[in-house]
């Protein structure tokens, strides 16, 4: 089975999402408290939590689609978009030259096992 376009590009939106999501996630651990209340009225923690459960039905969606061994690789682009967007929402967060070099390192990586799956 040949994976469709349309199966590629919904496993890249959801990437986008699931690195909100991440983003979200960081918001709410730095304004974690232990307890109950803390827990419920942390919204980035509901936010977070909201738009990876999007991003989950995005994903069985998409492997209707194409092949897993295809599809599933693409998911380590959120690794890319999180280290993209991290540092300019989070001052303390920043990139260097090893980071730079695995970002590329993970483009290249997909590159190859989309370009490894054309039959």
């Amino acid at each position: 089975m040949a994976t469709e376009k349309w199966a590629i590009a919904l496993i890249i939106f959801m990437t986008l999402i699931t690195s909100t999501a991440q983003i979200f996630y960081k918001m709410a651990a730095t304004n974690l408290s232990f307890s109950i209340e803390g827990i419920l009225l942390n919204w980035p923690l509901w936010i977070g939590t909201f738009l990876y459960v999007i991003s989950s039905v995005l994903m069985i969606i998409s492997f209707k689609g194409g092949d897993i061994s295809v599809l599933y690789p693409l998911i380590a682009l959120s690794y890319v978009w999180v280290s993209l967007v991290s540092p300019r929402v989070f001052p303390t967060d920043s990139m260097n030259t090893l980071k730079w070099f695995g970002v590329v390192s993970i483009i290249a990586g997909v590159s190859l096992i989309g370009i490894g799956s054309r039959k």
